[in-house]
């Protein structure tokens, strides 16, 4: 039915082949799960099947015919015994249901009277009877999957290709739609199916193809969909996310609030200690984050007076100082009488020099001493002061 000779697929400009050596048989009536991470080739195998691409070496039979030497003119006489179903659906939105599945009837020149007979039957079989006058856009996610297999299934194919149909359904929805590839796969239609859905391929043990890099790298009968251990948890890591973010503004916080002066804890405490006490109430701390965050903390813890602890080493306690005696103030010095001051003498640049000794600073006033008090002669020019 399907066979890959040691195909190789390269894309140009890609640094590694997309296919690598591939080679396997499906069977008539088989149902088979092309299962393995983005980019692993399971798209470009149902593309090789479908002849959108040519394989770089290798052949690729299908329905025995050999698709490297099948001619353009030849591949729409040959897509009509496939179906296709994808994840976006690719349904016409201004047809109705039942225009949407006679689309595929009416492009290979089916008779009006088969068209009439053959859409109704595959409506029927996707559970969409009744709603053959609806859009698209008045149909569900579910429904308008439905339409898009009846449409693939109306022309009876011998091979029908699934890339991803489930992906855009929810849970529910996604269980009638394989349900509904089981009932067309057991009436004789040969199903490959590309998908990431791990619970599918562990519940309906199938033929199960696991791509890796382009390369197959199991081909199992009645098998589930392979290791998971693998793939990445949804847990956040302790040290990243949202809970080190609250840490690192709690312990930011933590030092701008401490004072300069403030008294350290006992020596066996280092600062490691000091931001898990304090930040722990507020998000979870890793210890490498803590290690991180102390070395935030620890320069406002002080060993000594003027003296930072280093982050990691414990914290020296704080010497008590004897009390100092209090400071009696001088009593004010007496205030010599006013001294007549000699004339000013000038030094170069035009700045008098003024003995300070012999000013009485008490008897000035504020803009007197400020150099701004109110001057009668208009020809003296003050100068800067000091």
């Amino acid at each position: 039915m399907i066979r890959f000779e040691n195909v190789t697929k390269q894309y140009r400009g890609t640094p590694r082949p997309a296919l690598d050596n591939v080679d396997f048989e499906v069977v008539r009536g088989e149902f088979v799960f092309l299962v393995g991470a983005s980019g692993s080739g399971k798209s470009s195998c149902l593309r090789l099947m479908l002849k959108e691409d040519t394989p770089t070496e290798g052949n690729v039979l299908v329905l025995g015919r050999n698709l490297r030497s099948l001619s353009n003119r030849k591949v729409p006489y040959f897509r009509r015994h496939i179906g296709t179903v994808f994840q976006d659906f690719r349904l016409l939105p201004s047809k109705d249901v039942f225009a949407n599945v006679a689309f595929t009837l009416q492009v290979i020149g089916a008779s009006r009277g088969f068209v009439h007979q053959a859409v109704p039957e595959a409506l029927r079989l996707v559970g969409l009877e009744g709603k053959e006058k609806r859009l698209p856009h008045e149909l569900s996610g579910g429904e308008q999957q439905r339409v898009a297999i009846a449409r693939a299934i109306v022309n009876r194919p011998e091979v029908l290709l699934a890339d991803e149909p489930t992906g855009n359904l929810d849970p529910a929805t996604s269980v009638g739609i394989m349900q509904l590839l089981a009932r067309i796969n057991a009436s004789g239609t040969t199903v490959v199916m590309a998908t990431h859905e791990a619970g599918f391929v562990d519940q309906m043990q199938r033929r199960v193809i696991e791509l890796r890099g382009g390369k197959i790298t199991r081909d199992e009968m009645h098998g589930g969909y392979g290791d998971t251990s693998g793939l990445p948890s949804l847990a956040p890591m302790a040290q990243q996310g949202v809970a080190s973010m609250a840490a690192l503004t709690a312990a930011i916080e933590l030092r701008d609030s401490l004072p300069t002066s403030v008294a350290t804890p006992a020596p066996e405490t280092d600062a490691r200690a000091v931001v898990v006490s304090v930040v722990a109430p507020v998000a979870p701390v890793a210890p490498a984050v803590a290690a991180e965050l102390a070395a935030v903390v620890a320069p406002v813890v002080p060993d000594a007076p003027g003296q930072p602890v280093a982050p990691g080493q414990p914290a020296q306690p704080v010497q008590p100082t004897a009390p100092q005696p209090p400071v009696i103030p001088a009593a004010p010095a007496p205030v010599p009488p006013p001294v007549e001051p000699d004339p000013p003498q000038f030094a170069t640049g035009g700045i008098p020099l003024i003995d300070l000794a012999e000013v009485n600073v008490a008897e000035l006033g504020l803009a007197d001493r400020l150099g701004l008090g109110d001057d009668t002669d208009d020809d003296q020019e003050v100068g800067p002061t000091s």
